[in-house]
């Protein structure tokens, strides 16, 4: 397309989306990474929450959670998600539907070991969105797994990835008059083309 040029040209929509997420760790302030993910549950009611994107692969957006969480169950059942980026400070938004899968494998191990212990003990502490009786008994959780897997523990059975390969990328930068530059990237199927087309704002 002529006029996809810029921020937008490139023939790889994976790559354009590293090159604005390594702009936007040079200019935001707090978590670059964030993305808004939506998930529907078995009656379709949509639900939304911040998580953390923690990596553009050559063709798939990967994060991690609680796979006992409300958001897995909903990722399990759906088999399908979206998320935006949205960067303030750049004035720049990716949108991205698709097909959802779980990365359990040596990939979500190395990520996990990556992690502080604090955050490692607190996967296994936390039963996420599971209700609460108070702060105490979190801290008193994270006591007893600490002393019971120690400084270098193991990954969770129940934490680990999830993979989204796109169907749908849209690329979206603020314009003048708000007149704003879009344009989305679609396919069939992970082994098609994609069909590039600019939207009106």
């Amino acid at each position: 397309m002529s006029d996809r040029s810029g921020i937008f040209a490139g023939d790889d929509p994976f790559a354009i989306a590293r090159s604005w997420l390594a702009e936007a760790e040079r200019t935001e302030t707090n978590d670059p990474n964030a993305i808004a993910l939506s998930t529907v549950d078995g009656d379709g009611m949509p639900n939304a929450r911040m998580v953390l994107l923690k990596e553009i692969e050559a063709a798939a957006f990967v994060f991690y959670t609680n796979y006992g969480s409300v958001k897995a169950q909903e990722l399990d059942g759906a088999g399908k998600a979206a998320f935006v980026m949205h960067w303030k400070s750049l004035r720049r938004q990716i949108r991205v539907r698709g097909a959802i899968s779980r990365e359990d494998g040596p990939q979500a191990d190395a990520y996990y070991a990556s992690r502080s212990l604090k955050s490692r003990l607190g996967a296994w502490a936390s039963h996420q969105s599971q209700p609460l009786s108070g702060r105490a008994s979190l801290m008193a959780e994270v006591a007893r797994v600490t002393a019971k897997h120690g400084p270098n523990p193991a990954r969770p059975p129940f934490w680990g990835g999830y993979r989204l390969v796109p169907s749908e990328i849209e690329f979206w930068a603020d314009g003048a008059f708000r007149l704003h530059d879009r344009f989305r990237w679609r396919r069939g199927t992970p082994d098609a083309a994609w069909q590039i087309d600019r939207l009106s704002p």
